[in-house]
């Protein structure tokens, strides 16, 4: 279906296109503007272009494509780079130069590198959608190829292909590539969801022992500006116990995105080996691109991280900033005129974000595998506020909340989680597991927490009489915090101490424990020995 344009206003287009559907793709422009029909009214679609459209002209054409907003899936993934719309920015570059060009995207996959496919079925089998096809070695895991429909195989050839060239068919005839498109705003399937168990271990001491997190989990850090959020998050995305990583840049800093990639190309995977972008998928849409491919950013990663899931593997989507895509989403709104709610964003905010954690968590998958998909979204506030739209509608839907304190931040304490306003539901979860790591984890855990509770209480009174005024004993609890607050919750980013596994975190704590327990002992012996001495 084919029509012309009626009317631009910024990123939002009408025209005089029918027979379309709600969130279908359509092609803007002679340049082939990438758009998404956003209202459908008599006899005129609204449309929604998630690219430059400066120089757009009314009376240009109006492509329909009959499909929605797709992601490319298939091998040759990880260790890319892409846009929010999955355009692969280094073949981008190596075409246009630094300076991205609206229009002609190309195909994410590369179409002249060859997989060496090993079938794992015969012809004459059924086959289901997401039943497991063959595998081809991608980086440090086996890649599953995964049927997109259901059938019988009337032919299944291994060897070495590229992603366009057939590997077999169908009984209808129905051709299987290594490759399948799939709508990036539909969640993909699975036989059932399973419960959490497992926990994901990210190497920061503060988080681990006192707000675990677990594989399926979601979890937020909300914070202003300069409170650590990005570096936190890439020091998770570079020690995570996972299989892949999807990081998405959601309007953030270009030359942020650019130190992750140098850091990402220079660092090693503390796991498995070999180079840490190997298994990493970064999607950057950074500040200086189109804002309206914001929105679709989110999705497209989701999507890429669920397509991993599906195979069975642990994924971790981290997102930076969930904020920038609340407002490219409010600015959609706004430009149609639709009703606002709190401080100008859509009233289905928090339903959107809802609906997009819910894609979160531990699957057995369609080919009989156990995944699964966790997500750390960082949010940025203004001005700090915590009581702002974006923070409440992901706290009524995230598992974990670490809270950065501006506090800590300026005090160069990494990472900056308050430990009074954080807070994990998957603590019982998690602390069974890690007690097989360390036998004591549970109670240095709660002994920490009550360490760091009785020191909040005590320090209001330190500040009014001042530590001199106060008892030995508790100038003794004043001092071992100290210690568990410097040498314990925080931690170098970049330095060797920037990852410290389970059983490293417990002996650090045992050890500040016992420094304390010690302290306490000589206090009550000499205590004891000067009741004995003054007495008839």
């Amino acid at each position: 279906m084919n029509g012309t344009i009626t009317g631009i206003s910024g990123p939002t287009v009408s025209a005089d296109l029918v027979g379309v559907r709600l969130y279908e793709q359509v092609q803007v422009g002679h340049a082939g503007l990438i758009g998404e029909v956003v209202r459908l009214e008599p006899q005129r679609a609204v449309i929604q272009v998630y690219e430059e459209t400066r120089g757009l002209a009314v009376g240009e054409p109006v492509t329909a494509t009959g499909e929605a907003l797709m992601v490319r899936l298939g091998p040759g993934l990880l260790g890319g780079m892409f846009d929010g719309l999955q355009r692969p920015l280094p073949a981008l570059v190596a075409r246009d130069g630094p300076f991205l060009q609206a229009g002609g995207g190309l195909f994410p996959l590369d179409l002249t590198r060859r997989w060496h496919l090993t079938p794992c079925l015969a012809p004459g089998a059924a086959v289901a959608p997401g039943q497991i096809l063959g595998t081809v070695a991608e980086g440090p895991i086996q890649h599953q190829i995964l049927a997109a429909a259901a059938g019988t195989i009337k032919a299944l050839d291994g060897g070495d292909f590229t992603v366009e060239a057939p590997i077999g068919r169908l009984a209808d005839g129905t051709l299987l590539h290594l490759w399948q498109p799939w709508p990036a705003r539909r969640p993909r399937p699975c036989r059932r969801r399973l419960p959490v168990t497992a926990p994901l271990i990210t190497g920061q001491r503060c988080i681990d022992l006192l707000f675990p997190l677990v594989k399926g989990g979601t979890a937020i850090f909300p914070g202003g500006f300069g409170t650590g959020k990005t570096v936190l998050e890439q020091a998770i995305a570079k020690f995570a116990d996972v299989d892949v990583v999807v990081y998405v840049g959601c309007g953030e800093r270009g030359n942020e995105m650019a130190d992750l990639l140098d850091e990402f190309m220079a660092l090693r995977d503390p796991w498995r080996g070999g180079a840490l972008l190997e298994r990493t998928i970064v999607i950057a849409n950074t500040s200086n691109m189109p804002v309206a491919a914001r929105e679709a950013s989110i999705y497209t990663a989701v999507t890429l991280a669920e397509y991993y899931r599906d195979m069975g593997l642990q994924v971790l989507l981290l997102a930076d900033s969930i904020s920038r895509w609340a407002e490219a989403l409010r600015e959609i709104s706004s430009s149609l005129e639709e009703m606002p709610g709190e401080e100008g964003y859509p009233t289905y905010l928090g339903s959107r974000l809802a609906a997009y954690f819910e894609r979160a968590g531990v699957v057995e998958t369609c080919g009989g595998g156990r995944g699964s998909l966790s997500m750390l979204l960082s949010v940025s506030p203004p001005g700090g506020d915590l009581t702002e739209p974006v923070t409440q509608a992901c706290l009524r839907a995230a598992g974990a909340f670490f809270m950065l304190d501006a506090g800590l931040a300026h005090r160069r304490h990494f990472p900056a989680i308050n430990w009074q306003q954080s807070y994990s539901l998957y603590a019982q979860e998690a602390v069974g597991f890690f007690s097989d790591r360390a036998a004591d984890w549970g109670g240095l855990r709660q002994r920490c927490r009550e360490l760091l509770r009785q020191e909040e209480a005590l320090r209001e009174i330190a500040e009014i009489v001042g530590p001199e005024g106060l008892q030995e004993p508790d100038r003794l609890l004043l001092a071992s915090v100290g210690r568990i607050r410097d040498e314990f919750l925080s931690q170098n980013a970049y330095s060797d101490e920037a990852f410290s596994p389970p059983e490293a975190t417990a002996a650090c704590l045992r050890g500040i424990l016992a420094d304390h327990d010690r302290g306490v002992a000589g206090l009550a012996g000499e205590a004891a020995g000067a009741t004995t001495g003054g007495g008839p």
